[in-house]
């Protein structure tokens, strides 16, 4: 169950990062009827306790989604219940290695790629469309390996049978519900924490980009955002680190993950009330150090780098 809760953690953490991303750059838009609608989203969203946002969503997912018989359906592929979302499963048949391979090669050149075009560009000035290279360098070196070796994928399409399908991958409502209430509940810290982080950044560096030429888009891409980041960073890493905790919630929905299982289940066949809880703390504990030291690695890397510069005088 240890991997369930990781996925929440990672899931959770990815949606919450953009949604928060994009509602701290709309609460700056210009346009008032876009800044009031996310002001009082945010503010009534990040002011009722999670738990509800938790115990909401559940009951919208379990209450007002149809049975299986009457699940929505979207291509004769992927079907919507109030007992999960079941969609198509990929299985790979031989030959997948070879398209993994080719996959990590050109992953590989991608990054290497960027390194050497972020270098050419400090000492020349020339600049490389990164993205678009490394894009058509992963999808094209991958794509050529899957034609090559016969396309080794098939999918398992799921089926109803009975009272509920069966094949296929299904996700269960309470990993739907905890993954989207932990999701925009943080989000909504974080786009304060955006907004507050692009407002730190001078507005000195707009207007002179405005006045070399770049547009507003780009302006905020590439002078604001990166600027931002050293003031976004760390108070980001608390608000993941609130969402991993946050996770032991999903005890309340039903939701199997590792309090439910060691601290509850294990708990209960074997009677050892601390050994069980010191694994489930190690569990978290773990986690958290992991996202901490990430963001910590991520932060030094996007922190301003202080040059010496050194003037040398010549005696006329």
């Amino acid at each position: 169950m240890k991997h369930r809760h990781f996925s929440i953690c990672l899931m959770g953490i990815v949606l919450a990062t953009v949604m928060g991303f994009i509602m701290g750059i709309l609460r700056l838009s210009r346009n008032w009827l876009i800044n009031r609608i996310v002001y009082c989203y945010l503010e009534f969203t990040r002011n009722i306790p999670v738990l509800l946002h938790i115990l909401f969503i559940h009951g919208l997912v379990v209450t007002q989604l149809p049975v299986p018989k009457k699940a929505l359906n979207f291509a004769d592929s992927f079907f919507l219940t109030n007992r999960g979302f079941f969609i198509p499963q990929p299985v790979w048949e031989p030959g997948a290695g070879i398209v993994g391979a080719a996959f990590a090669v050109a992953v590989v050149f991608a990054i290497g790629f960027r390194r050497w075009a972020k270098k050419v560009q400090d000492a020349t000035g020339k600049v490389y469309p990164v993205f678009w290279i490394s894009t058509g360098a992963i999808v094209g070196l991958t794509g050529i390996a899957f034609l090559a070796t016969g396309m080794p994928l098939s999918w398992e399409i799921p089926a109803l049978t009975g009272f509920n399908f069966t094949g296929g991958l299904g996700i269960n409502p309470e990993f739907i519900a905890l993954w989207l209430a932990l999701s925009y509940y943080t989000s909504c810290f974080i786009a304060e924490i955006v907004r507050g982080g692009i407002l730190a950044v001078s507005h000195g560096q707009t207007e002179a980009a405005y006045a070399l030429g770049l547009r507003p888009n780009r302006t905020l891409q590439l002078i604001v955002i990166p600027q931002a980041f050293r003031v976004i960073v760390p108070p980001l890493t608390s608000q993941y680190l609130n969402l991993t905790k946050n996770s032991s919630l999903a005890i309340a929905i039903g939701y199997m993950d590792v309090v439910a299982t060691v601290g509850g289940i294990t708990l209960m066949q074997t009677g050892k009330e601390m050994e069980t809880m010191m694994v489930v703390l190690l569990v978290y504990l773990v986690i958290s150090l992991s996202i901490s030291g990430f963001m910590n690695w991520f932060n030094r890397r996007t922190a301003l780098v202080e040059r010496d510069v050194k003037i040398e005088t010549r005696n006329v």
